[in-house]
């Protein structure tokens, strides 16, 4: 699987899913599964250190395209 970084400008944060993984920087680390949307806000999972937090999506300037090879 191949992961590529695509970059989130204000039109793209609006595409934003459940279920998306998105970063403060492409390929960084820590990356966070988002679990839900509202209000522009985030709610994010840490699946590496089990860890759940609330942020702005504004915050978040990449999101992971995954490639099944």
């Amino acid at each position: 699987m191949r992961v590529d970084w695509v970059l989130l400008n204000e039109a793209a944060q609006a595409e934003v899913q459940v279920g998306d993984v998105v970063s403060v920087e492409a390929g960084g680390a820590p990356t966070w599964r988002v679990l839900r949307l509202d209000d522009g806000r985030a709610w994010l999972r840490d699946e590496t250190r089990r860890m759940d937090c609330v942020a702005p999506l504004s915050q978040f300037h990449w999101k992971a395209s995954l490639y099944r090879w």
